[in-house]
């Protein structure tokens, strides 16, 4: 591509990947913005499907990270997949995901958080015994604490509680307690709701234990990284310099050209305007009604884009 629109998609991509935590919506903002004017660069796909998943957009988000895994030959978002079904309450569609998934192809971080993600599906469905038995997996016991450890604990931990064996769930909540150093999950929270003790005055606590578990997606319940860094140079190739442009404008195009306008540069491109490479269609490649390709989701049809955890 042209030098000046490269850099342009460059910094688009740069401020996704600052904002994407603080700010899901102007994250995904500048990730469509880029995608108006890349939308072949596998990498600028996947941008705006993390962000769109952070900001709760969960069909943005199933098509863009489809479209991300063809282009790149990776599997490496299944389970935001998984959880994006389950936020649209389509819990059998997530589990069907899970089911086609090779895991033993996939990254062991990936395919626990896919596991944790079904499991919370089979809850969905009313499943809770099924969930319990989903989760104990060799991983559960391991002596090595890994960076997936206190998740996969937290969420056993809560499939026993939602089953009625408490002293089991207390156990497991303070296993997850003592290996997560990063302050992931609420275990140590969790214990003391179950020794009785009421912490208050802590406005982080009025979010409920089901939404800090394993979804439905509350916006980012699954760690979703890029599989290259969005906050490092981004150099888009000259792959893209011919799109196609969409015969209807959606609402994300919009959405691309006010954040392409709105967005400052300190750097501004040349004084001649370079004409910036139109979009080519996205393709809806999650069809309401395809039970075929539906590994870990659920299948119903899509209702708002909201999870049924962040309505409560």
């Amino acid at each position: 591509m042209a030098k000046p629109v490269a850099e342009t998609v460059a910094r688009h991509l740069v401020a996704t990947g600052q904002l994407i935590d603080e700010d899901p919506a102007e994250a995904l903002a500048h990730a469509l913005a880029a995608r108006r004017l890349a939308s072949r660069i596998s990498a600028v796909r996947e941008a705006v499907g993390l962000a769109a998943y952070h900001a709760g957009e969960w069909q943005t988000a199933i098509a863009e990270l489809r479209t991300y895994h063809r282009m790149s030959g990776l599997q490496s978002h299944l389970a935001v997949l998984a959880d994006c079904e389950r936020a649209l309450g389509r819990p059998e569609r997530a589990i069907d995901l899970f089911r086609g998934a090779d895991r033993e192809k996939l990254d062991p971080a990936v395919a626990t958080e896919l596991l944790i993600v079904a499991a919370g599906a089979r809850g969905d469905l009313g499943q809770k015994d099924a969930a319990v038995a989903m989760l104990q997996v060799p991983e559960l016991t391991s002596e090595t604490a890994e960076p997936w450890t206190a998740r996969l604990r937290y969420a056993y931990a809560d499939a026993l509680l939602a089953v009625g064996r408490r002293d089991e769930a207390r156990e497991w909540f303070s296993r997850a307690a003592d290996v997560d150093t990063e302050s992931e999950t609420d275990a140590a929270e969790r214990l003391l709701e179950l020794d009785g003790v009421v912490i208050e005055g802590d406005e982080e606590d009025e979010e409920s234990a089901e939404e800090i578990a394993s979804g439905p997606g509350a916006p980012g319940a699954v760690p979703a990284r890029p599989d290259a860094d969005l906050g490092g140079d981004a150099e888009p190739t000259d792959e893209d310099t011919d799109g196609r442009q969409d015969d209807s404008e959606t609402a994300d195009e919009r959405r691309d050209e006010v954040a392409a306008t709105a967005v400052p540069t300190d750097d501004p491109v040349d004084a001649k305007p370079v004409k910036p490479v139109e979009d080519e269609p996205v393709e809806d490649e999650a069809p309401a009604g395809d039970d075929t390709g539906a590994a870990t989701g659920g299948g119903s049809p899509a209702v708002t884009g909201e999870s049924d955890t962040a309505q409560r």
